[in-house]
């Protein structure tokens, strides 16, 4: 069951969707700044960056980081392996000299993605019911208040 990385790919760094999620502290792991960073990105979306800029790159998805709280989550599950330098220590892109710069470029991208923008535009309609279930936490809330008075 486990797959083991193919050759070449064994000294590849490793990515984590918490290097990039706006939503993470520096101290959960976020490694860019929080405005150049982006919210809850995906496994899949940063393996689908890394290979559109030509990289060689390895999705493990039952991989978890080792700092992330939500251990379960199908959300936070999964690593890319990146690699960045050649066998013989030549860069393999010269647009990614380090880590840190693959990391700023793959958050750039990620919300140019047909993925991103096609939820971006059905996600203002699904808004709507969710203020109007609002509502009905505030009916709770009230609810709550009347238990207290009791």
């Amino acid at each position: 069951m486990m797959q083991s990385p193919p050759p070449g790919l064994s000294k590849a760094q490793c990515i984590y969707p918490a290097y990039l999620n706006k939503k993470k502290t520096v101290g959960e792991g976020r490694r860019i700044p929080k405005q150049l960073s982006c919210e809850n990105p995906l496994c899949s979306e940063i393996k689908a960056v890394c290979e559109a800029a030509g990289l060689k790159t390895f999705g493990e998805e039952s991989k978890v980081y080792p700092r992330e709280i939500y251990k379960c989550d199908v959300t936070f599950r999964g690593r890319v392996r990146v690699v960045l330098k050649n066998a013989d220590g030549s860069l393999a892109n010269e647009r990614f000299p380090n880590k840190k710069a693959l990391l700023m470029y793959i958050a750039e991208m990620i919300p140019k993605l047909k993925s991103r923008i096609q939820k971006g535009g059905t996600g203002s309609s699904s808004n709507q019911p969710q203020q109007g279930g609002g509502n009905q936490s505030k009916g709770n809330k009230g609810n709550k208040k009347k238990k207290g008075r009791r």
